[in-house]
């Protein structure tokens, strides 16, 4: 056990200890207040405070974590090898910035708080972002610091045993629209038909006559391919499914189908299951009760896991409504508009509320990458785009983390606009497969 010394053992203080010693670099910790309990100890242990006791192990300590609520903070990037951070630490200090302070700032999404200006789907936008400005948001720094940490650590204490973590790989599949043209409302569908027409988009209006005639399969309905790529791969894969009432901003299926609600239930039998709450569920548990609810009476399990429709959330009022719930897993913390890791970490972490100034039962599960990022905002091949994924994997796996991809069914299908992303799928889980 790891004994830290700090004048004042705040809530932010045992939050960000215990993501960085328990969830990343594996080490027990424990808390003092007390200067003779501390030296008293013969274990290994480090102080935080503003100047060292004497010559132990010590980070000297910004004030970020003895503060609560939220202000304008200055920050200036420096280097720690080839490593960009901040809240530099001085001379005296065993590592040369707030190692702690600024994976707080990073992982409770501080400045996401701060006044800034939103894009058309009131998201925060990456580019308003420290990482994207510094340009580490495809760098999991919270990790490699810690990592680095770890083993400044080890040299310091040759004794002390740290445990060990391993990578881990979740694949997450959004159902937007379950069917391109399949279990439509009549005037969804002549509206669809039309509308092809009028653009003189041919082939859509080929395959819907040729689909709703049962002469070919629905495009998209690609469920048992995806279930069966992650059986051959033996890969863990959660299905979220926006089952919403119909909205500009959510087309799916209507939940009255009787087929698109056994298909939910099929799904549910094979692999985890979790709800992809609606577009206007963002500041709204009205409409997010109601969905919870629909989809428990469709998978009789209780529903845990959740990601919002447009990755739109609001910090803290959507994770505040989906606690309230009883959700205990997000998968939202990613951006829209570029790949890489929107909390700085590839470790699923507990949401801090800072209105509240505590940590939640809520954890984050913050993915790397989406395949409308790549193909639609990058504007990216499939070939390029494996590429970018690679890239992004093997900077998981060299901290062990945890690497969250999230396609859609529409583009496993290839599609249209999708052609050739089929292929890439299937090349990305055999990439990263424990049987490759």
């Amino acid at each position: 056990m790891i004994l830290i010394y700090t004048q004042k053992i705040t809530p932010r203080i045992r939050y960000v200890f215990k993501h960085i010693f328990v969830r990343i670099i594996k080490a027990e910790i424990d808390f003092t207040s007390k200067i003779e309990e501390f030296v008293a100890h013969n274990g290994p242990k480090m102080s935080y405070t503003k100047i060292p006791l004497g010559k132990e192990f010590f980070i000297k300590s910004h004030d970020l974590l003895f503060d609560q609520g939220v202000s304008d903070i200055d920050i200036n990037i420096q280097q720690w090898d080839d490593i960009p951070c901040f809240f530099s630490a001085g001379p005296k200090s065993s590592i040369p910035f707030d190692i702690f302070a600024a994976s707080f700032y990073l992982i409770s999404r501080y400045e996401e708080y701060l006044p800034h200006v939103k894009d058309i789907h009131e998201r925060f936008k990456a580019e308003q972002s420290l990482a994207f400005k510094y340009r580490f948001l495809e760098k999991p720094v919270v990790d490699v610091w810690a990592l680095k940490l770890k083993k400044i650590l080890q040299e310091k204490f040759p004794n002390y045993q740290f445990g060990d973590r391993t990578f881990r790989y979740i694949s997450t599949m959004d159902i937007d629209n379950a069917y391109a043209y399949k279990y439509k409302s009549f005037v969804r569908s002549s509206g669809g038909f039309l509308n092809d027409l009028f653009r003189f988009r041919l082939r859509n209006v080929w395959d819907r006559m040729l689909v709703l005639l049962g002469f070919r399969k629905d495009p998209y309905d690609v469920f048992s391919k995806i279930l069966s790529l992650s059986n051959r791969y033996e890969l863990s894969t959660i299905f979220f499914f926006l089952i919403a009432d119909y909205t500009t901003f959510d087309t799916n299926v209507s939940v009255s189908k009787g087929r698109f609600r056994l298909l939910i239930k099929h799904v549910s039998d094979y692999v985890k299951v979790g709800l992809h709450p609606s577009y206007y569920t963002m500041k709204n548990i009205t409409i997010l009760k109601k969905e919870k609810e629909r989809l428990e009476s469709i998978t009789n399990i209780s529903t845990k896991k959740s990601r919002q429709h447009y990755l739109r959330f609001s910090l803290p009022e959507t994770y505040q409504n989906l606690i309230d719930l009883e959700i205990e897993e997000d998968y939202s913390m990613g951006y829209a508009s570029n790949v890489g890791f929107r909390a700085s970490t590839c470790t699923p972490f507990y949401f801090y509320d800072l209105d509240f100034e505590i940590q939640t039962p809520l954890k984050i599960y913050p993915f790397a990458l989406m395949d409308t990022t790549l193909n639609d905002y990058l504007g990216l091949t499939p070939k390029q785009s494996l590429g970018k994924i690679q890239d992004l994997y093997k900077e998981v796996r060299s901290v062990k983390g945890t690497f969250i991809t999230l396609f859609h069914n529409e583009s496993v299908s290839g599609y249209l606009r999708w052609k050739g992303w089929q292929r890439l799928y299937e090349s990305m889980l055999k990439m990263i497969s424990p049987k490759s």
